[in-house]
């Protein structure tokens, strides 16, 4: 019996216990109900871009700025097409247009500045691409290149409309002249007032205020020149060749 206890020190040495049993005041608390939720960060810097605006060819949510510009170009929409509609009827309701007393429109000049106008879309488009691929300089003279083109628009139309007051068309030339003016006269009132918020956005531009990444101004401003200069082909195709 003498060997008994060196026997249990001996198993006793070769067992380990498995369980490691830690003081109270080491053991965590599980936490009680569902994690923490930390919202990402924003990935534009404000400005209502994402990821440069599709540089990396992915579709993103339009942003509100976008759709604001969006819901006030229906609303324009809307407007030009009340204007529309009223010349279609009283233009209708004539079988002789323009009347007998009335000057014909320069048709050749204003075709031609048509072609001014629709070329202008083309150096917005080239704008809107510079800011794309970062290239600022490109951006301050496309811009200003498209405010030019604008302003030659807005010079030959009032060069026209002096020389057909001149003839003797104005408002108050019965219904040929109110329509004519009221509808040409809006569109060009849309065309100044693009040309004025090119002109401020050209000024950023020129102080390198734009980036591939924040350019929402730009953006906004080649939707409303692009409706203006795409809205004008229909209206010379109805008054001026009608």
């Amino acid at each position: 019996m003498a060997h008994a206890p060196s026997m249990a020190t001996a198993l006793e040495g070769l067992v380990e216990d498995p369980v490691e049993v830690r003081p109270r005041s080491q053991v965590r608390p599980r936490p009680q109900g569902p994690p923490p939720f930390a919202p990402e960060p924003p990935d534009d810097d404000g400005d209502g871009d994402r990821h440069g605006d599709d540089d990396d060819h992915r579709r993103t949510p339009l942003s509100n700025a976008r759709l604001g510009m969006l819901i006030f170009l229906g609303a324009e929409t809307m407007f030009f097409a009340g204007l529309v509609g009223a010349f279609l009827v009283y233009r209708m309701a004539n079988e002789t247009w323009p009347p007998m007393a009335m000057p014909h429109l320069p048709v050749e000049v204003t075709g031609v500045n048509t072609l001014i106008l629709l070329y202008s879309a083309a150096t917005m488009w080239l704008a809107n691409r510079a800011i794309r691929l970062g290239q600022q300089q490109t951006l301050a003279r496309m811009l200003l290149y498209t405010a030019l083109l604008g302003m030659v628009f807005l010079v030959v139309q009032g060069y026209e409309w002096v020389k057909l007051i001149g003839y003797g068309l104005t408002l108050s030339s019965g219904v040929y002249g109110a329509t004519f003016y009221t509808l040409i006269g809006c569109h060009g009132l849309h065309v100044f007032g693009a040309v004025i918020w090119l002109l401020g956005v050209w000024r950023r531009a020129a102080r390198q205020r734009y980036t591939a990444t924040r350019r929402t101004g730009v953006v906004l401003c080649g939707m409303y020149w692009s409706y203006v200069v795409g809205l004008w082909p229909l209206l010379y195709w109805l008054v001026y060749l009608y």
